[in-house]
C-alpha cells in the first residue's frame, strides 16, 4: 500500500467503509473467533458458530478469503479435506473482536434492560 494514501471511514466514498461493513457483519466476527483457536474444517466452523447455514458460511468464508483474512487448504482424500485458518491479517482482528465480544457480554444485561424500558414506554 502506498503510505501517502490515507483512508477515512467517515468519507462516504472511501473503500474502507466496505472493509468495515464486512468486518462488522453478522458472521465475520464469529468466524474469526472460532478460527482464533486454530485451523478448522468447514463442519467444525459451522457447528462452533451455531445458527449459520452452509450457504451463508460458504459465502462468508469466500469473502474473507478474498479479503485476505482466511486461507483455505485442500488435502487430497476421499472426500477431499478442506481446512480454514486465519492469515496473518486475519489474526490481527482477534484482539479487537475479543474486545467487542467482551463488551457485548459484559453489557448485554444493561442493553436488554434498556430495550425493555424503551418498549414498555
Amino acid at each position: 500500500m502506498n503510505p501517502a494514501l490515507a483512508f477515512d471511514v467517515m468519507d462516504p466514498a472511501c473503500p474502507s467503509r466496505t472493509v468495515l461493513r464486512h468486518l462488522t457483519d453478522r458472521w465475520t466476527p464469529l468466524i474469526v473467533t472460532v478460527l482464533s483457536g486454530g485451523s478448522r474444517r468447514f463442519g467444525q466452523v459451522r457447528d462452533e458458530v451455531g445458527g449459520i447455514t452452509a450457504k451463508v458460511l460458504t459465502q462468508t468464508l469466500r469473502s474473507m478469503e478474498r479479503d485476505g483474512l482466511v486461507s483455505r487448504t485442500i488435502t487430497a482424500s476421499v472426500p477431499a479435506r478442506v481446512d480454514y485458518e486465519l492469515t496473518e491479517l486475519g489474526r490481527s482482528l482477534i484482539e479487537p473482536i475479543q474486545a467487542l465480544r467482551g463488551w457485548a457480554e459484559a453489557h448485554a444485561g444493561q442493553v436488554l434492560d434498556a430495550r425493555a424500558s424503551w418498549d414498555g414506554a
